[in-house]
């Protein structure tokens, strides 16, 4: 497992809401904050992982063994308040940063790692992450939310990951993305 980079299929596949949790699912959740805390991120989502899961991780510290580890099933965010403006960044889009507009406060709803019911209103770094990470299981990236003037800036960096992308696809390094769409429909028969 490890996080995959723009322009990944997965990262622009609209999630499926997971309908049962094994011991692999729980596996692939301490994967995935490990993955998080080694890339020194705070949120990741199934989807960049390669997982077409309604699934994600959070710990608004960054740091393993600090803060609040929290898992997020089938998440709904709703109750949206007020506005705020803040810089943001993406493991998928490593070098990448951009301000971002969101509500500063959120209601979200979901299950953890354990199948116990969330029901919480979140606000500050909190409402951003969470709003960050449900964005990525709607195939949605942070760059979709940044005017256009701002996004034609990044078309370098862009075209870089781009080409980085489709050279390994070509080496075979990463399949193909029939073979990735593939994929994503067998973990779905599995998982959804």
């Amino acid at each position: 497992m490890q996080v995959i980079h723009y322009p990944h299929p997965t990262l622009r596949y609209p999630s499926k809401p997971i309908r049962r949790v094994d011991r692999e699912l729980q596996a692939t959740i301490q994967r995935m904050f490990e993955l998080m805390y080694e890339h020194e991120g705070v949120g990741l989502a199934a989807n960049q992982v390669d997982l077409p899961l309604q699934l994600f991780v959070v710990n608004t510290t960054g740091k393993q063994g600090e803060g609040q580890e929290l898992v997020f099933i089938n998440p709904v965010i709703s109750s949206p308040k007020g506005r705020d403006e803040a810089e943001e960044g993406c493991l998928s889009l490593p070098t990448i940063n951009a301000n971002v507009v969101r509500p500063s406060s959120v209601q979200v709803t979901a299950y953890d790692a354990d199948g116990n019911e969330i029901d919480m209103i979140a606000d500050g770094f909190l409402a951003r992450v969470l709003q960050h990470e449900n964005d990525h299981l709607q195939g949605i990236l942070f760059i979709d939310r940044i005017p256009e003037s701002t996004q034609q800036l990044m078309l370098p960096e862009l075209d870089e990951f781009e080409i980085e992308f489709r050279a390994h696809q070509q080496s075979g390094k990463i399949p193909s993305d029939a073979e990735i769409l593939k994929r994503l429909k067998k973990i779905e028969e599995q998982y959804c």
